[in-house]
């Protein structure tokens, strides 16, 4: 990279952090104003609040608008020099456009794999510190999944139980079935399951087992120990526990839901498309702000920053538009994370073309 190249990286990524940092201010202010009635209550000491929920929190808040303050410095740094006819300078040179991307170009990417690397990595390893000062102090995070709960445990096998109790570990009234091409060969009945969290096992209290293949047999107890390919995460919920998982736990995870047959999972695999389409959307979105401010116009600045922030915008409102309709199942969760850069990578063809030579 030349003289002009670290000229035009160096403002960009100023710009960038500037920006983004001086929000970052604004808005730990507001939210410190906003939840210091549940630190006070929840008697939350100063260092929980500061290392356990902002410090997690800046990098969160950093990778959820990167893309936001990707396109607007860029539109600030680049009005500004297309307003002082550096642009022209440069141009009028025997520099091509495409050229004069270049240093462009290496922002974009150096913010896109930070993007990366925060979004699937060390995000979802500082969540888990975040999440648990929230649980504690703010709001709980986990939830039973209410009554008469349902799930398929592995291919077959299905348990039910009328309800679970998350303090105790306890499921009521709970039933496994087996099935081998939909004939049903096994069920057990009891009127409790509580988890042994010492020996990873279930504690089955006066249970009922029904056999019929390959022979009818009926055997009843009043405890049995038994391992089952269920945890009592299946019987309650997280709120947006995906949070914590980094990319390869997030595949897992989906992985062995579909083996599952579970339902509701539509949410991680849309979370999963987010994550690798959102870096991708900060060189497209860099690409339409260069070419959209680099030509000097009488509105200057103002004009393409309300350009700007209305690109933006479109760009979140199609985010959370093909969102739910990936949630109704209208779309799938692949084509919901990329329609969004598909739509505005075209856009960005057209900026370029309409870019000065």
């Amino acid at each position: 990279m030349r003289k002009l190249d670290w000229y035009i990286f160096r403002k960009f990524i100023g710009t960038f952090f500037f920006a983004i940092s001086l929000l970052i201010v604004v808005v730990i202010v507001f939210d410190v104003s906003e939840n210091v009635d549940s630190f006070i209550k929840n008697h939350a000491s100063l260092y929980e609040v500061v290392f356990h929920f902002y410090i997690p929190f800046i990098p969160y808040f950093i990778n959820l608008f990167i893309y936001l303050f990707t396109f607007i410095s860029v539109i600030f740094f680049t009005s500004k020099m297309a307003g002082h006819t550096e642009i022209i300078a440069i141009l009028s040179s025997g520099i091509s456009f495409r050229r004069f991307l270049w240093p462009y170009m290496m922002a974009a990417l150096l913010l896109a794999g930070s993007s990366f690397y925060l979004g699937n990595f060390l995000i979802p390893r500082m969540d888990t510190v975040r999440r648990t000062f929230k649980n504690t102090y703010m709001e709980n995070l986990m939830k039973s999944s209410g009554q008469n709960i349902h799930v398929q445990i592995e291919k077959g096998v299905y348990a039910y139980m009328s309800n679970y109790d998350l303090k105790r570990a306890t499921g009521y009234k709970f039933t496994l079935e087996k099935f081998d091409n939909h004939t049903l060969e096994y069920k057990l009945s009891s009127d409790k399951i509580v988890y042994d969290t010492l020996h990873d096992s279930w504690q089955i209290y006066n249970f009922v087992e029904y056999s019929f293949l390959p022979e009818e047999k009926l055997v009843k107890g009043k405890l049995k120990d038994t391992t089952l390919m269920m945890k009592p995460s299946d019987f309650y919920f997280v709120k947006e526990d995906f949070e914590e998982m980094n990319l390869f736990e997030l595949n897992r995870y989906i992985d062995e839901q579909h083996a599952k047959g579970a339902e509701n999972i539509l949410p991680y695999e849309i979370e999963k498309h987010k994550r690798l389409a959102s870096p991708a959307a900060i060189i497209i979105l860099t690409v339409i702000g260069a070419s959209l401010s680099s030509r000097k116009t009488r509105g200057g600045m103002g004009l393409n920053l309300g350009i700007g922030i209305t690109i933006t915008f479109a760009y979140i409102l199609f985010l959370e538009f093909f969102r739910v309709f990936a949630i109704s199942g209208i779309i799938s969760p692949l084509l919901a994370g990329w329609l969004p850069n598909i739509i505005f990578a075209t856009i960005g063809v057209y900026f370029l073309a309409k870019a000065p030579k």
